[in-house]
């Protein structure tokens, strides 16, 4: 299976599970805070998961097997893909990758990503997040945002 059909795959399921909190009474605030949560860490889940696609891809198209391995073990054991994070590790590919990767974080972008994340770890360390449902939400939609900026980078004009 390809990167790009793997990580559409993963939205989709991610964009139906969005559609599945649209369904609950407006009423019910403290259910749609602990969806938040929720969706906050797949969130989180789906850029990390996405990016090491994109990036095993490129090397799949583009170098050897031995190369190949070892994006693979590099990319599986990310932890966690905050903003700088990804400029480094499209910085170990290419100079110019990082430059435009460090451009397009800067900011509104960098900052949703960075928020995803820091909640992220607040949530499954057992400390408390403030996160809401709406936020969720609109850093999800810019984290779509990176996805594509990578795999522009890291694919060429392909996108999901």
């Amino acid at each position: 299976m390809s990167a790009l059909h793997e990580v559409s795959r993963m939205k989709q399921r991610l964009d139906a599970t969005f559609e599945r909190i649209e369904t609950i009474d407006s009423s019910a605030l403290e259910l749609k805070s602990d969806f938040a949560k929720y969706l906050c860490i797949l969130v989180s889940g789906y850029i990390e998961r996405a990016i090491a696609e994109i990036v095993q891809e490129h090397a799949r198209l583009n170098g050897s097997p031995t190369l190949q391995k070892f994006v693979e073990a590099r990319t599986n054991r990310t932890v966690s893909a905050n903003p700088q994070k990804i400029i480094d590790l499209l910085g170990s590919f290419n100079k110019e990758w990082r430059h435009k990767i460090e451009e397009f974080l800067s900011g509104d972008q960098g900052a949703a990503v960075g928020t995803i994340v820091s909640n992220r770890h607040q949530i499954a360390h057992g400390r408390e997040s403030q996160i809401t449902y709406s936020e969720v939400r609109n850093y999800y939609k810019k984290s779509q945002n990176l996805i594509v900026r990578v795999q522009e980078l890291c694919l060429g004009g392909s996108s999901v």
